[in-house]
């Protein structure tokens, strides 16, 4: 028998589990369908979690272009010959230096999402923590980096988690 909770051997005559503690489920009448292959948590999450986190860093770059775009032509002769700030607010030469430092952002931040869903897709060892922390720090990034962080979390971040994504990690070399 196979604890429906954690997946582990179980003998026929237990009541509860001895890795997890979870009370072990009658077994099926014959003329019923076998259960199916046990799939831990984390494992029906970890593929969308990396896909996620790829079409997310793509997001980033997209954004980060269009700002660019956006603070460009703001600033210089982009829209009509003459620049949208310089005749209504007596120039905004200072926004023009915006364009690396949010160039610079969205490569780092592109760069970590897309290393994230990598390192999920691909079941890397380092992954699952390399995702814990950016999951963090991207749940300031209001709404869809606050809802790929609480996601991540909640399919990562518990003591389970870690063992069940070790067991992937370590399947998949």
């Amino acid at each position: 028998m196979v604890c429906q909770t954690c997946g582990a051997a179980m003998a026929g005559d237990v009541q509860f589990c001895s890795k997890c503690g979870a009370q072990a489920v009658a077994a099926y009448p014959v003329y019923a369908y076998p259960p199916a292959a046990y799939v831990s948590r984390v494992q029906q999450h970890v593929r969308t979690l990396g896909i996620l986190w790829c079409v997310y860093g793509a997001y980033r770059i997209v954004r980060g272009i269009v700002a660019i775009a956006l603070i460009g032509a703001f600033t210089t002769h982009g829209f009509a010959g003459e620049p949208f700030f310089w005749g209504r607010f007596g120039g905004a030469p200072w926004m023009h230096a915006l364009i690396p430092i949010i160039g610079v952002m969205t490569v780092v931040w592109a760069a970590l999402a897309l290393l994230v869903g990598y390192s999920l897709l691909t079941r890397r060892p380092w992954g699952r923590v390399l995702a814990l922390v950016v999951a963090v720090l991207s749940l300031i990034r209001i709404p869809l980096g606050t809802v790929l962080g609480i996601y991540t979390l909640w399919v990562l971040a518990s003591g389970p988690s870690g063992m069940e994504y070790d067991a992937i990690a370590d399947g998949a070399e």
